[in-house]
């Protein structure tokens, strides 16, 4: 099986965002996290917990289209009993962003929502600080409820570099935070899981060794997927460097002598995988 070096990524301003995190917590409501659909634990920060502790929080299972909708739901549930509210959304196109804010009113936020009509301040807006690790869609998200360009969106891991308050309507604030991981990833399973999903710079790794166990797993999993994508046949005992020479030979994808271009291969997978060319596909499961 393919080896992948091992995986730490924590640019310094990271670490100043666990500090923006904590120092902000006081000025909100709640908090919205911000995953991953196809990798919700890995996707998720294991400080968030202690970061954000004695906040209400909404978890937003985003890229929910790419996501296998049976696995989706079992995640709802799992967060459901970890005591949190939980909506699968795709901020791309708008899917489940509506259900947001009822959500909020009417589940999350309901005792405090409560609580200040009692006090007569039923007009102050309710306040959200919305976290997540980087390239999850944050910004995407921002933008879907603001219904503008408020936040700078782009694909790539690491865009949003300060705090930023955004206004939805007269009831709901959102602060947008920057995207933080963690120190130190002690299961590289994880590691290999946000590399896939992009939410590691491609920079920092084997773009061919990557393709190459993306397709191992999926293979395994999605068999189907992978004829259906790339008209290949998947044979017992089929390595990822075998699975990534059938798709460039497949494909056309062919260098001087016939040999095949590994790299060109490797990219197309690992970028139509995260388009969602592939279909819908879970990594992990409850």
């Amino acid at each position: 099986m393919e080896e992948m070096k091992n995986i730490q990524w924590f640019p310094g301003h990271m670490a100043k965002t666990r500090r923006m995190i904590k120092a902000n917590l006081p000025l909100v409501d709640a908090v919205a996290e911000i995953l991953d659909a196809r990798t919700p634990l890995s996707s998720r920060n294991p400080e968030m917990d202690m970061l954000t502790a004695g906040k209400p929080r909404i978890i937003l299972l985003n890229k929910c289209d790419t996501a296998d909708e049976k696995t989706t739901a079992k995640w709802v549930e799992y967060f459901k009993k970890c005591g949190f509210s939980a909506l699968p959304v795709d901020c791309k196109n708008g899917s489940g962003i509506k259900n947001f804010l009822p959500m909020l009113k009417n589940s999350t936020l309901k005792a405090v929502v409560d609580k200040l009509e009692a006090k007569g301040m039923s007009g102050r807006p309710l306040r959200i600080m919305v976290v997540g690790i980087p390239n999850v869609g944050k910004s995407s998200f921002i933008n879907r409820m603001a219904k503008a360009k408020s936040a700078k969106v782009e694909d790539r891991p690491g865009v949003t570099l300060e705090k930023q308050w955004v206004k939805i309507d007269s009831t709901a604030e959102l602060l947008d935070m920057p995207g933080v991981l963690w120190p130190k990833f002690d299961d590289q399973k994880t590691a290999e899981k946000l590399a896939f999903t992009g939410a590691i710079r491609d920079g920092v790794l084997d773009i061919e060794t990557l393709s190459m166990r993306l397709l191992t797993k999926l293979a395994a999993d999605y068999p189907d997927a992978l004829k259906a994508r790339y008209k290949i046949e998947i044979a017992d005992g089929d390595t990822g460097l075998t699975l990534l020479e059938k798709i460039a030979r497949k494909r056309g994808m062919l260098i001087l002598g016939g040999e095949v271009n590994l790299e060109r291969a490797a990219i197309t997978v690992i970028d139509e995988f995260r388009a969602g060319k592939l279909g819908r596909i879970s990594l992990e499961s409850p």
